[in-house]
């Protein structure tokens, strides 16, 4: 059953031609100064994933393809000067050699419709305008050692996709999203010479490496097989979901856009595993929280913690309750963050980690993790000719992940959801779920 419904998530006759490929290096060249980059404490600990993350265009009015990927790669080059760690690469997870290898950058035909991608029910269709295999692959690899990757992809139609690939180990979210925005700004005020950028690379003034990080866990693709759709949480859906959080619990205060699509997106899951297994188990969802501020805004690389809910009880799997408990988490661990000094940041990070290692060893509890991207701007990818249709990342390798991106309008969420198969199956047809969200397909008809 599970493999007929999900027949259509890959595209059966899409194929991609690697039109060029090479090397995009910073300009002017990095000085001697700035060529021995530390990795923070932060930095150290991430992961070796890549950060995927594509933008689909329709047809440019005004811009062939060779325009565009001229606009792309000279922008890129420039921008490249002040994300300098960027084009380098890592050694012995304690630095980057900023030594302008540069950045790798694949021109790539698609012979489909962009239609087929953005009209699939199923996310997972996105993959084919990432370079082969390197979606959350590994960045450290002997084979791909570049720590930020591109890909500009043309389709039949005339439509445009741009997608990055940007290490875990020099950028969160937060940065990735700073870095397009940047990019986006370079491409556009090219010919003004007045732009202006702030991005400091000193994460090692807040988090100062170690000499013998521990391992963050191993991050593999889960043996059962995943597959991802979007949601759309429009801003009247949010407004609704508010109120009833609110008029059910009046000691709730002004719950956050994100606070109420958490609850609603973590009880459709509780839901999930009770219809599988007909009793209740207990669950835990990891969130991870931006720590700028207190880390100032333009710091690059990674500056994020976790802190997490739990469900302990059925009586607790309510949207109100699940409202509640992310919001006294949270104010704890502003609390406890709020007057440590580095040391002590680095030993928080070290016991969160153990955390979710030691719960996930002992499989004990459902486990979820969630992260926002809303507010970084990554809806605004305008290089100069027109606003995504749509900004996606690929599912991720592990079950149980939810990404909440703003949606075109600014207003509203959209949700990119990573379950297993069967799972899924049970949630898209979630009563509760579909009452409040409308899976993302759109048709260039």
């Amino acid at each position: 059953m599970c493999n007929s419904n999900f027949k259509n998530i890959e595209l059966k006759m899409a194929s991609s031609t690697i039109l060029s490929r090479k090397f995009i290096k910073p300009s002017p060249p990095t000085p001697s100064s700035h060529r021995h980059y530390n990795l923070s404490f932060r930095d150290q600990t991430a992961n070796n994933l890549y950060l995927p993350i594509a933008a689909l265009y329709s047809k440019p009015e005004n811009h062939t393809i060779t325009q565009i990927s001229n606009i792309l790669e000279n922008s890129l080059s420039k921008i490249l000067f002040f994300y300098y760690p960027f084009g380098g690469r890592i050694k012995d997870n304690k630095y980057v050699d900023c030594n302008d290898i540069g950045a790798e950058y694949f021109n790539v035909h698609i012979n489909c419709q962009m239609s087929e991608i953005l009209s699939n029910p199923y996310n997972d269709a996105i993959e084919i305008v990432f370079p082969q295999n390197l979606a959350w692959g590994n960045s450290l690899s002997e084979e791909r050692s570049s720590l930020l990757v591109v890909q500009l992809s043309h389709f039949d139609c005339g439509g445009v996709g741009i997608s990055i690939c940007l290490s875990h180990k020099v950028a969160d979210g937060y940065s990735g999203c700073k870095f397009l925005s940047d990019w986006v700004s370079m491409a556009r005020d090219d010919h003004k010479l007045n732009f202006q950028l702030s991005c400091q690379f000193d994460g090692a003034s807040f988090f100062p490496p170690i000499d013998n990080p521990p391992p963050m866990p191993n991050v593999v693709p889960d043996p059962e097989r995943c597959v991802s759709r979007m949601y759309n949480l429009s801003s009247s859906t949010l407004l609704k979901l508010k109120d009833i959080v609110v008029s059910t619990n009046p000691q709730i205060q002004n719950p956050s856009r994100i606070e109420v699509a958490t609850a609603l997106f973590h009880k459709c899951g509780v839901d999930v595993s009770m219809a599988k297994s007909g009793v209740f188990r207990r669950t835990v969802l990891f969130h991870v929280m931006n720590l700028r501020p207190p880390i100032p805004f333009n710091t690059i690389g990674n500056a994020t913690c976790y802190f997490s809910t739990r469900a302990m009880s059925i009586d607790k799997t309510t949207l109100p309750n699940y409202v509640g408990e992310l919001q006294k988490a949270k104010q704890q661990i502003r609390y406890e963050l709020k007057d440590m000094n580095t040391k002590e940041l680095a030993l928080h990070a070290i016991e969160k980690i153990k955390e979710i290692v030691n719960i996930a060893k002992d499989d004990c509890f459902d486990m979820y993790f969630c992260t926002s991207l809303c507010t970084f701007g990554s809806r605004k990818i305008d290089f100069g000719w027109g606003s995504p249709l749509r900004v996606t990342h690929v599912k991720d390798p592990m079950k149980n992940k939810f990404i909440f991106m703003d949606d075109p309008s600014g207003e509203g969420i959209n949700v990119l959801i990573t379950l297993t198969e069967a799972d899924m199956l049970l949630f898209e047809s979630n009563k509760e779920l579909l009452e409040f969200a409308s899976p993302v397909v759109q048709s260039l008809e």
